[in-house]
């Protein structure tokens, strides 16, 4: 179906580089932290949790996100998938409601807040593509 991680570290590396283009982006950034939907990500074949949400009027940049389930807020919507069928989502090549209808991603919570994201990321996936034919050519789908 497509690349796979090396390791978790190596997710997390992505993941991190992911969330900090659509954190500085001047589009996405702003709206995202508007949107203020707290998500869940698990991504099932590492075994890896990441929470991420709107930063705070007293936090630098848009959004904020820990690499555990040790946080101060609840998500509105959650998603387990592997990281395989992440990579391919910020690449723009996974469809999101067919994923969820084939269950490649599990959902919880406001699944129609989460859909409401999907235009406003859109941009990351060129961006993303670009960061993987610089830094992980391996990952490319």
């Amino acid at each position: 179906m497509g690349a796979s991680f090396e390791s978790a570290k190596e997710l997390r590396e992505v993941i991190d580089a992911v969330f900090s283009m659509m954190d500085a982006d001047s589009e996405m950034g702003p709206k995202l932290r508007d949107a203020d939907t707290p998500q869940r990500f698990e991504f099932s074949d590492f075994d890896v949790v990441v929470n991420i949400r709107a930063a705070g009027q007293d936090e630098e940049g848009n959004l904020h996100w820990e690499w555990s389930d040790d946080v101060d807020w609840k998500s509105k919507v959650q998603m387990t998938m592997s990281s395989e069928v992440a990579n391919r989502y910020f690449q723009g090549k996974e469809n999101v409601p067919m994923a969820v209808a084939r269950r490649r991603i599990k959902t919880g919570g406001d699944m129609k807040a989460a859909l409401a994201l999907i235009p406003i990321t859109k941009p990351i996936y060129e961006q993303y593509r670009q960061y993987l034919e610089r830094e992980k050519p391996h990952l490319l789908v």
